[in-house]
């Protein structure tokens, strides 16, 4: 079998990168500019990668340059700011006008949940949930046992579903949450 180039390995989770630095970083700016370290670092340390997984790889350097450049600008305290995914969404033809502001609403106050919840388990949650990986590709990723990464899902998973139903309260509004 024959050496995969840097470009067959790396481009194709350029966009699950760049997800996921937006979502430790929530600015779109700085997760460009985490994606491009990150990618100059797998550039670096190419010939280490082993194959087995080439996206669990890259979103670990994407984490490790993310808490490198995180620690070295704010001593390690997290900064709050607006994270505006919906900038990027593409809206659906099949929807209605009516159907399509709700699901907006719904994506943003999720999203908004989501931001409340410490880093380590919003991490978790965005890599399961959104990105779609494994626990223990998630283990790799974020560098912990997978029994580790489990609890994290789960104590995330509650503490979203508390935010979302004490959203709910706020506003008067009954859902039902599954």
């Amino acid at each position: 079998m024959s050496q995969r180039s840097f470009e067959e390995v790396v481009l194709p989770h350029l966009d699950a990168a760049f997800n996921y630095a937006r979502w430790l970083v929530k600015n779109d700016s700085e997760a460009e500019d985490v994606v491009q370290d990150a990618c100059v670092r797998a550039l670096r340390f190419f010939s280490s990668q082993r194959g087995d997984n080439p996206r669990a790889w890259l979103l670990a350097i994407v984490r490790n340059t993310w808490y490198g450049r995180f620690t070295a600008k704010t001593g390690g305290v997290e900064r709050m700011s607006v994270f505006d995914e919906a900038a990027d969404e593409h809206p659906g033809h099949e929807l209605d006008p009516q159907a399509l502001v709700i699901q907006r609403q719904e994506v943003e106050r999720v999203q908004q949940a989501l931001e409340e919840l410490p880093s380590d388990f919003r991490e978790v949650l965005v890599l399961r949930e959104l990105e779609g990986l494994s626990y223990k590709e998630i283990a790799a990723v974020v560098q912990v046992p997978i029994g580790t990464v489990m609890s994290r899902l789960a104590r995330g998973r509650e503490r979203l579903l508390a935010v979302l139903k004490s959203s709910d309260v706020s506003t008067g509004e009954t859902r039902e949450l599954s």
